[in-house]
């Protein structure tokens, strides 16, 4: 039985997989559940992009998720003094409950998220992408489809093909 891992995301990867029109990824991997506060909700500002999401937690990708207690809020009333809102929200939610999160940021974020939930909680694009490759949820040349798009959207990569990440190249 595979330990399923709970991963609050963040709006940057959200939107990235709207990009590739690949949300449905999050309902996918059966290792991870994925879950979305209402502060990430309300970052996502586009109606496309927001319909988009809307759909995928109408179809359970993702769950909508509210802070349960005052030591959350408490993570969250520090956090969000240096941090966006949805950032706060999601690293204040992680480390509270012992979860992963998901996200593409760097900085202040990174490192906060380094020093609160430790090496190994974080999951940003490429890995997402890399664990849907190895759950034959996508293939390299589609996520490698998928780089190229992120691309055309700033997405940086420090590789050119997920073949490198799977040691096939």
């Amino acid at each position: 039985m595979v330990k399923v891992q709970v991963v609050v995301t963040d709006a940057n990867i959200l939107i990235n997989l709207i990009h590739i029109g690949r949300l449905s990824i999050l309902g996918s991997l059966v290792q991870f559940e994925f879950v979305v506060p209402e502060e990430v909700v309300a970052e996502v500002l586009d109606r496309e992009q927001a319909a988009s999401l809307e759909a995928a937690i109408d179809a359970k990708h993702l769950a909508r998720l509210a802070f349960r207690d005052t030591e959350e809020l408490t993570t969250f009333a520090v956090l969000v003094s240096f941090l966006g809102r949805g950032e706060s929200a999601c690293l204040a939610m992680a480390q509270q409950r012992g979860w992963w999160v998901a996200s593409d940021e760097g900085g202040a974020f990174r490192r906060e998220a380094l020093q609160r939930l430790g090496p190994g909680r974080i999951l940003n694009t490429p890995g997402l992408l890399l664990a849907a490759i190895r759950a034959e949820v996508l293939s390299v040349e589609e996520a490698d489809q998928a780089l190229e798009i992120l691309k055309q959207h700033r997405f940086r990569a420090k590789f050119k093909s997920f073949r490198e990440l799977l040691g096939t190249e």
